[in-house]
Order: structure tokens, then C-alpha cells, then sequence
């Protein structure tokens, strides 16, 4: 099968929060609670999801995060400015003891 040009049409930024060593059952809650109040009113956010992970059984599956964002963006420059912006700052400010450690992995979305 021939391989076809894609051109890249956006951005996602993907975050995994992995909970502190005394997170207590409240975190997670809490942690999806401030991505909604204060990322979803970030100018250049396209679309935000937010959730747990699904516990699929599966060796290659990492369940041991406590909640999962992504942020879909038109492209980079939108994400870059996301990064700067104060409300993402009090995000984390206020968020960043529900959490040990981020993982990130950000994509660009290419489509046929």
C-alpha cells in the first residue's frame, strides 16, 4: 500500500499525573476538578478531557497513573502560549501537591 502525505492539522499535549506517596482517595477528584477550572478557560484550548485510568489487564498497559489530561490545540504556537499563560500557573500552584510526577508526551496530529 503506497504511503500518502499527511499534513499535520494540530497539536495534542497528553499529561499523565502519578499520585504522591500519601495521595489520599480525594486527589484524583480534586486534581480533575482544577484541569476544569482553570484549563478549559485557556485561550487556543480546542478541546479537554480528563479521567482515570480504565484498568484495562493488559502487560503493556500502565494503570498506575491517577488521572489522565489531554488538550487539543490548532497547532504548537497555541500550545506555547497554554504553557505560559497564568491560569495555567495557578493550575499547577494549586494542584501540584495531588501529584509525585508528570509524564507528558505531546503530538502533532497528522491526517491524510
Amino acid at each position: 500500500m503506497p504511503v500518502t502525505a499527511a499534513a499535520t492539522t494540530g497539536f495534542l499535549h497528553m499529561v499523565y499525573f502519578y499520585p504522591g506517596e500519601n495521595a489520599g482517595p480525594g486527589e484524583a477528584a480534586r486534581l480533575i476538578a482544577g484541569c476544569h477550572k482553570y484549563l478549559t478557560a485557556i485561550p487556543g484550548v480546542l478541546r479537554l478531557e480528563v479521567g482515570i485510568p480504565a484498568g484495562t489487564p493488559r502487560a503493556v498497559v500502565d494503570n498506575t497513573y491517577a488521572v489522565a489530561l489531554q488538550v487539543e490545540f490548532a497547532d504548537s504556537a497555541a500550545h506555547d502560549l497554554y504553557q505560559d499563560h497564568s491560569l495555567h500557573h495557578q493550575f499547577i500552584a494549586e494542584c501540584s501537591p495531588a501529584w509525585s510526577r508528570v509524564q507528558i508526551f505531546d503530538t502533532l496530529i497528522e491526517r491524510p
